[in-house]
């Protein structure tokens, strides 16, 4: 391999690939917005779309749509919103401000966790499941932009991850609920 190709390839490889310590979703801690802890475990048998969310980014009206599939689809899907400020400082607020945002200007009512970091070093392992095969099962990804969205079926397996642009009722995510 030439030198050039050998480097890149070395740029592009998952040094950074942790393997975590549980095994499933369901082995994951979150914090709601209010600091509470989530039992992922009190999901299963629904299928989970986390997505990473943030009050000033230009898809930031998709609230709408995820709050319409969660009311839609109650029965059937826990949509989770996780608040991330490293792309664009999108999301610079406080807990209380996040809430705030959320209820008053898209009526808000699924569940928000507490602000963290999806990518970096600072990846939380929600995250890290999420996004590494090693621990999901399925396949590699990354986080690209807010507002990317990871669903999970019933028995806690990753489906797939879905860029941006699609949105919440995207026939590539509704069909997995009918």
């Amino acid at each position: 391999m030439n030198p050039i190709k050998a480097f890149i390839a070395t740029i592009g490889s998952k040094s950074d690939t942790k393997t975590l310590d549980v095994e499933s979703i369901y082995g994951i801690s979150i914090n709601a917005l209010n600091g509470k802890p989530i039992d992922l475990s009190e999901l299963k048998g629904k299928h989970i779309l986390f997505v990473n969310v943030a009050s000033k980014c230009g898809f930031t009206p998709q609230y709408k749509t995820l709050q319409k599939l969660h009311e839609e689809y109650s029965n059937k899907i826990q949509v989770i919103g996780v608040p991330c400020n490293q792309f664009g400082g999108q999301e610079p607020g406080n807990a209380k401000e996040i809430e705030t945002f959320c209820e008053v200007n898209y009526g808000v009512n699924f569940l928000i966790t507490e602000k963290v970091d999806v990518k970096g070093k600072g990846q939380h392992p929600l995250y890290t499941w999420l996004t590494q095969k090693v621990n999901n099962g399925v396949k590699d990804s990354s986080v690209k932009w807010n507002f990317q969205k990871y669903l999970i079926n019933p028995e806690g397996k990753l489906i797939d991850y879905f860029f941006s642009s699609t949105s919440p009722l995207s026939p590539k995510i509704v069909k997995h609920l009918k």
